[in-house]
Formats: structure tokens, sequence, C-alpha cells
């Protein structure tokens, strides 16, 4: 029995070419890019030139790019540091989403216990986050809004230029982690309007262990990491010269694919979605194809018409040989109903049995088709249909 990957919006697999361009500096061009001699200024070069590779993809400068170990450091660093500056300032107020990947939702718990005030502000039906509910929300406290460009388990897009159009008509800085947006959609800092933005390696078909993080230039961040001046002198510790490479050549290879990448992962979405109703009459497709990512299809069975656990669901498709999740791969190996379904108003029961799928640009049309007839043998042993 073949196994099949659907899970390309938890982690890729590294490009093989991602891991050609990475060998040199594991053993060969292994110099520390903070020393002085001929091998750290070959380090330091290659570094340089990846930060203006990534900066150049989002239209920012190489200053505003800090490398970091992945998106949810990334997160942390950015909403961490941004909130202690704004201390200063007599700021405490932050605004997010109810839906927010946990490494935003976790940091603004850590943030509640250190004197700061989060709204969580609610999603409409689609996941989607409503700027005037932000505009409402805003106070002479308020200093930092954190919306993502695109959520993990749904793909709905939020409006971050009309976002970002109320947060610079009141001076509030505003972060987005575009983990799950970048190389799958535009992402321009300029056009977005955002002050600090998230994104990682291991997402686009780089290597896992490295992320960055875009801060504006002017924007007042408060280092995490002390030691050495690494980073500009806001994030100490030695530079991974392999990984930075590693980011940047599959930042390079997201032109090469873009087209017929996003045509390819366009047509087998809606050809997944198309099975799932014709085989399924209890599905309930929770991701919208307008306003939505291509890459992610997120579906619940339909409490009302059958008695299934989406947790049974996941463990029988693995033992199939397919490999999905029931949400956020940082939030899976629990029991718990999606939160981010149960904010966009689902019951607990479709919430727990819900299914993501997401598609990669090397998913081929046989393996949507072997999913849903392997899928369809499982929901008809472990289903129950209500009368």
């Amino acid at each position: 029995m073949s196994k099949i990957y659907l899970d390309f919006a938890a982690t890729t697999p590294c490009d093989p070419r991602v891991v050609d361009v990475m060998k040199d500096y594991w053993n060969r061009k292994f110099g520390n890019p903070s020393s002085i001699h001929s091998y750290g200024r070959e380090a330091r070069a290659a570094l340089d030139e990846s930060r203006e590779i990534i900066s150049s993809a989002i239209n920012a400068h190489p200053s505003e790019i800090y490398f970091v170990s992945g998106g949810t450091e990334a997160d942390n660093c950015a909403l961490k540091g941004l909130a202690a500056e704004m201390m200063k300032h007599g700021k405490n107020h932050i605004i997010t989403s109810a839906i927010e990947h946990p490494a935003i939702l976790e940091t603004c718990s850590y943030l509640e216990k250190h004197g700061f005030k989060v709204t969580y502000l609610p999603v409409d039906g689609n996941g989607c986050t409503d700027p005037e509910n932000i505009r409402r929300e805003i106070t002479g406290k308020t200093g930092l809004i954190s919306i993502m460009h695109v959520n993990n388990e749904i793909g709905v897009i939020n409006p971050l230029e009309e976002i970002s159009r109320i947060t610079k008509a009141q001076d509030i800085i505003f972060h987005t982690d575009a983990v799950q947006s970048f190389g799958k959609i535009p992402v321009d800092v300029n056009q977005l309007g955002v002050d600090s933005l998230s994104i990682s390696a291991h997402k686009i078909y780089g290597p896992k262990g490295i992320g960055a993080v875009y801060l504006r230039r002017g924007a007042s961040i408060e280092k995490l990491i002390h030691g050495g001046g690494q980073e500009r002198g806001r994030r100490a510790g030695t530079e991974s010269v392999p990984l930075a490479a590693g980011f940047a050549e599959a930042v390079k290879l997201i032109a090469e694919h873009k087209t017929q990448s996003s045509n390819l992962i366009s047509s087998l979405r809606d050809k997944c979605e198309i099975l799932l109703g014709e085989r399924f009459p209890q599905i309930i497709i929770n991701s919208k194809r307008d306003n939505a990512v291509p890459h992610i299809l997120n579906f619940s069975f339909d409490s009302s018409k059958i008695e299934i656990d989406g947790e049974a669901i996941l463990y029988n498709l693995d033992l199939a040989g397919i490999a999905v999740t029931s949400g956020s791969a940082c939030g899976s190996g629990t029991l718990k109903p999606s939160p981010v379904l149960l904010a966009m108003g689902k019951d607990e029961s479709t919430a727990r049995a819900s299914i993501r799928i997401s598609f990669g640009r090397i998913t081929e049309n046989e393996e949507i088709k072997e999913f849903i007839e392997r899928l369809s043998e499982i929901v008809s042993r472990i289903g129950k249909k209500r009368m």
C-alpha cells in the first residue's frame, strides 16, 4: 500500500536543490560569520546574500530581516519585543483574533500575565477578521495589533491592507504571521502595510530550524536573547549559514514554481472538493474557495447527519497510509475540537470531526482519488448515520 502525504501546511519536504546548496556550508564553508578571517568573511558573504534574497521576496530592505529558529520564535520575538517597547510609552493594550496560531495566542497569554491587556476578536462564519471590529476595540492604550495573513487551519485570507489603514491612522504597530501565506500568495510588506511579519523556511520546501522576522526600519523592539551582537544586536547567537542559504534557495525556487504550482494546486483542491461532495452528502466545507488560499481544504462531517469521531478518522487514515491532520500541527495530539471552527460558530461535534487536507507542488491527481477511496471505506466502517 502506497503512502500519501496531504499535510503540506504542516511541513514540506526539503527540495533536493536546497539540500545541495546547504551541503558546502556544513563541512567546507563552515566559518563563523562573526569571524574576521577568510572563513568568517566567506560565511558572512553567504549570510548577507541570503538576507538580500529573502528581503527582496517580500519587498523589504535587507537590514529589516532578522534570522530566527522558525515561525514560532519569529512570532514570540515580534510580540514580546514590540510589547516591551510599547510599555515604555505607557501603552499596554494588544488586539489579536481568536483564531491565531498558538505561537501568537500563547504569547499573548504570557503577556497578559505580565501587565498587558489583550482583546481577542471574534471572526465571521468564514473565519475572517472584520477590520471594523478592530477599529471599535482600539483605545488610547492600544499599541500593538497582530492579525495573521492566512489561517493555518482553514486558509482564509485576512484583509491586511484595510487593517493597516486603521493602524497607520492611529500610530499602532501592526504585526502579521505570514507563515502560511509566504510562497503561496504575494507577500509585499509595503502593499500589506505591516510593520512586522514572520515567515518560516520549512513551509516552502526549505530546511527546518530557520525562519525570519521582518521589522520595518524605525520600529523599536526589545531584544529577547542576550549575548553577542549577531543580527544587529537583536538576536544573539551564531547564525546558521547552512540553514540561511537553504532558506534563500527555497525562496528563489518559489518564482520558478509559482505559476505551474499555483494552477496545479488550485485544480487539485477544486477536484478534491467536488469528489468529497459527490461521495459524502454529510460533508461541510469549512474553507470556502473565495478569499482563501488554494493549498488548504478543511471539511467536517455534519454531526446532525452522521456520528463519527474525527480522531478515529485520522487514526484510521494513518493506518491506511494517508497523512492528514485535524488542524494546526502545533496543536495536534489533543482530543479537543478545533478552536478555529468553534470561533466560526461550528458546534463541538462538527468541530471535532474536522479534517484538514493541504496540497503541495508534488501532489498528484491519483493521490486525491486514492484518498477519497480510502476515506470512503473508513467512513462506511466507523460512521453511524443519524435517523
